[in-house]
């Protein structure tokens, strides 16, 4: 597997030039300063791919080419948006960028309620906790429909959980929920959220799963025809919050979208951390029932974490080798299928890999870093990674 580093550009406080001595090889990074629904200029693409390759390393994967939210809701402006993602794509390819990682999440990609929740190690890690959130959903958000989401025992544990938080954790949850992905909406105000969480009205979860085939039906084939992959992230956590629907949070789902858009260029990104929060999920089994579509591995883990509604549990961004996913057989089953693929000539047999997200750990505390990825924390996940990919390729068991 090719190991990456996940980068998020110039203003980043890790450098590109640290990644050498890190071990990772490919960079996976995105040109953020545009917003979704803008085409990403060819030149922009080729400076950030000159400056990558001036540290000796690779672009791996695009993560993320961002799908806007007209595109989830088909609203008004739909068609333009995805005229724009494939033209970005055209521009992508001719820099010899075959890899695009996105998400159908609505509105927000992760969530957690604790970005910085105290490890007994000394570290941090992030964390989600469901009655915390539905004490920001139901108490803070005051979202109209909000109590029909939630039973008696989730409403009950988010009553205890408002009345422990003052106004500065109050302000520091609101934060924390509505970040998304780091630095992504960093100005959204509740009225802001409320307003979003209005243009999903009458979205359901089967709407929204047609709209994401309509979606890759208009850019998977021609992603296709250039030579390109595209890998959709599961949802983060892998069920339903604030009333939105979810579509990509089991194999099942991945199965079903794969299968609407059947060509090779619709492809999948196995998060294990999103997709190991549900007790159901198998990895090895999700490998084996998608492997040759499997362009691009999250391997992250997380540890469930009591709820009071058990089909969505909290959970804790785990070191990598010690939460709820058994990261060997994984590994194991990835390898199996890129050395599948290297016998039938597939140019694309190696599968590109990163440690997703990381807790902080020793100057990671006291040095920037965007929340869930800090340098020494996830520089320690990749090395337990490589330590098991090392062992695959000898055999061992």
């Amino acid at each position: 597997m090719m190991e990456c580093w996940r980068w998020f550009g110039p203003q980043d406080p890790i450098h590109l030039s640290d990644l050498p001595q890190i071990g990772a090889t490919g960079v996976v990074t995105a040109l953020h300063q545009f917003a979704p629904g803008i085409v990403w200029p060819e030149a922009e693409i080729a400076e950030r791919k000159a400056m990558i390759e001036a540290a000796g390393l690779t672009w791996a994967v695009v993560e993320s080419l961002p799908v806007s939210e007209e595109i989830k809701t088909q609203g008004p402006d739909f068609k333009s948006h995805v005229t724009a993602y494939k033209e970005s794509l055209t521009a992508l390819a001719a820099q010899d960028i075959r890899t695009v990682c996105y998400n159908f999440m609505p509105i927000l990609d992760w969530t957690r309620t604790q970005t910085q929740a105290p490890q007994d190690h000394g570290g941090t890690a992030m964390l989600f906790d469901l009655a915390v959130f539905a004490a920001f959903d139901l108490h803070i958000l005051r979202r109209m429909d909000a109590p029909q989401d939630y039973s008696d025992a989730v409403q009950e544990a988010a009553a205890r959980a408002i009345a422990a938080l003052d106004d500065s954790a109050k302000v520091a949850l609101t934060r924390t929920v509505i970040a998304g992905l780091p630095g992504a909406n960093d100005g959204w105000t509740l009225e802001d959220v409320r307003a979003r969480l209005a243009t999903y009205d009458g979205i359901s979860a089967t709407r929204l799963r047609q709209n994401l085939i309509d979606f890759l039906a208009e850019v998977a084939p021609h992603a296709e025809s250039l030579g390109m992959r595209l890998c959709c992230h599961p949802d983060d956590p892998p069920f339903p919050l604030l009333g939105l629907p979810r579509v990509m949070s089991s194999t099942d789902d991945y199965a079903q979208v794969l299968t609407a858009v059947d060509t090779p260029a619709n492809g999948a990104t196995l998060c294990t951390g999103s997709l190991g929060v549900a007790a159901d999920f198998d990895p090895v089994d999700f490998v084996t029932r998608l492997g040759p579509r499997i362009h691009f591995a999250h391997l992250r883990n997380t540890v469930r974490l009591p709820s009071p509604d058990p089909m969505r549990p909290g959970f804790l961004e785990a070191p990598h080798l010690m939460g709820d996913t058994d990261m060997v057989v994984t590994i194991r089953a990835l390898m199996g299928e890129e050395s599948r693929r290297r016998a039938e000539g597939r140019d694309d047999h190696i599968i590109p890999m990163r440690p997703d997200h990381g807790q902080a750990l020793l100057m990671d505390k006291e040095r920037e870093s965007l929340p869930g990825y800090p340098l020494i924390g996830r520089m320690r996940g990749l090395a337990e990674l490589r330590g098991i990919m090392a062992a695959v390729q000898a055999g061992g068991t």
